[in-house]
């Protein structure tokens, strides 16, 4: 490895320790404002409307030619596939302690695993396999279906919603792999910031409440950064080799688990610990088959 690609992968592996931290911070903010009585639907209007200011200079400088596209119909797709993501995925941290919510969002991975294959042609090997069923055996170890007491029957919305957001997420990262090879990167953003937007504003107006001048403030600070996360994920992988960069993300397991206990008195049981590692496991594999699969 050359100096400059070990420079590169660790300014990759920097950036994605911070996106670790700002995802457990998105969080976090969920935890707050649903502690506080703010609707989820008014929390992702607020993180919509972020993500289009943040592409709002490149849409006036590119004009109408911007969102130019002879694939308008995957465009849409791929934005309803994000903001049903967002929506699960905060419906799942509202019912799950932090460190379950957070492992639970990995199995993403595994899902686009088995569909890369048949939708984007594109070929699976025997260590994706084995990472793929290591990841489902640790799903089954934390949700514990032949138990009674286990987290399926004491959580079930919140399992489902973090599972479906695994399967809304599996659709975001294929409809992008598939835009990515015809569309710039300013008409995806502008698509999906303006699809999030459209889709979630009248459901945040019918469930409007009124808010107060700290929660408003508080929304604003979490538009702000939010669209940041898959920024900094974008500029990681162009400056680290994804092998190299890709593990750091897991990360958010360790934060996510250190702010639960500290601020919830909240923790994953032995069960739920065990399954969260095979998890991990299963995932790292397969992120790392699939970078090598790619040089």
């Amino acid at each position: 490895m050359s100096g400059d690609q070990a420079r590169g992968n660790l300014r990759g592996a920097l950036l994605m320790a911070v996106v670790a931290v700002l995802f457990c911070g998105e969080a976090l903010f969920v935890r707050w404002f649903t502690d506080r009585g703010v609707p989820v639907t008014t929390q992702l209007l607020f993180r919509a409307g972020g993500q289009l200011a943040w592409v709002l200079p490149m849409m006036l400088a590119g004009g109408a030619a911007l969102l130019r596209s002879r694939h308008v119909p995957l465009h849409v797709l791929r934005g309803s596939c994000s903001l049903a993501t967002w929506a699960l995925y905060y419906i799942s941290l509202t019912k799950l302690d932090l460190a379950t919510a957070t492992v639970l969002s990995f199995t993403n991975v595994m899902v686009t695993t088995l569909l890369a294959g048949p939708l984007l042609r594109e070929k699976v090997g025997a260590a994706r396999w084995a990472g793929v069923l290591a990841g489902f055996a640790g799903v089954c170890l934390m949700l514990r279906p032949w138990e009674g007491a286990g987290l399926m029957m004491a959580a079930p919305l919140g399992v489902a919603a973090a599972l479906a957001a695994s399967l809304t997420w599996c659709g975001l990262t294929v409809t992008t792999r598939m835009l990515t090879r015809t569309e710039g990167t300013g008409t995806i953003m502008g698509w999906v910031g303006l699809v999030t937007f459209t889709g979630i504003l009248p459901a945040a107006a019918w469930g409007w409440q009124p808010i107060g001048w700290l929660d408003l403030a508080m929304l604003v600070a979490f538009a702000a950064f939010t669209p940041a996360i898959i920024l900094l994920i974008t500029e990681a992988f162009r400056f680290g080799e994804a092998s190299a960069v890709g593990p750091f993300q897991y990360l958010r397991l360790p934060i996510a688990a250190l702010f639960g206990w500290a601020l919830y008195a909240e923790a994953p049981d032995a069960w739920g610990w065990a399954g969260s590692l095979v998890i991990l496991a299963g995932a790292a594999v397969v992120s790392t088959a699939e970078a090598r699969a790619r040089r």
